[in-house]
Order: structure tokens, then C-alpha cells, then sequence
């Protein structure tokens, strides 16, 4: 599930709950659908309330950048604790999103 706001061209999506291979695809689909409603330059994906997160979500953020890029817009990821943590360090994602 995902909750989001949009102010001056910053869409930020809050996901909740898990992200795995059961989850991913709906979590592509709806966020996607969000960025081509919206067209922000830059989109925030807030973890703080993600309880488990599999390289799933590294291929999550992977697609969002690739599509925002596309989009001439940026992603940058927040609220990264714990083992969502450890995942996206061990992708070293910080060499293409922001990660606050």
C-alpha cells in the first residue's frame, strides 16, 4: 500500500508494509501511474514505514529512476533503517538517487 503528496513538483510516495516479489509489481503499477499523472521532477520514496524490503525494492527504485529520468526528473530515497537499509547499500544505489 502507498500513500502519496504532491507539492510543487515533488511527488512523495510513502510505501507501507512489505515489498517482495508478491507486492513489486502492484507497487510499480501504482506508483507509475502516479508519476505519469502528476509528471514531477523529482520523485521521494519514503521506506520509514517499510517492514522488509528484498532486492524487490532495489528493482523498484531501479525502474522509478529509469522512468523519471526518462521524465527528465530525479529520485532520491528517504527513511532507509535496518535491513531496507542493508539492501540498497549493498546495491550502492547512492551512485545514481539521492539518499537521505
Amino acid at each position: 500500500m502507498i500513500t502519496y503528496e504532491t507539492t510543487e513538483g515533488i511527488l512523495t510516495v510513502s510505501i507501507l508494509g512489505e515489498i517482495d516479489h508478491h507486492t513489486a509489481a502492484g507497487l510499480r503499477t501504482e506508483i507509475d501511474g502516479i508519476i505519469k499523472k502528476h509528471s514531477p521532477l523529482c520523485l521521494i520514496l519514503d521506506f520509514s514505514k517499510v517492514d522488509f524490503c528484498d532486492s524487490s525494492g532495489i528493482a523498484l527504485v531501479l525502474g522509478r529512476y529509469r522512468l523519471m529520468r526518462s521524465l527528465g526528473g530525479s529520485v532520491e530515497l528517504t527513511g532507509l533503517a535496518g535491513n531496507v537499509s542493508h539492501i540498497f547499500e549493498m546495491a550502492d544505489l547512492k551512485k545514481i538517487v539521492t539518499i537521505h
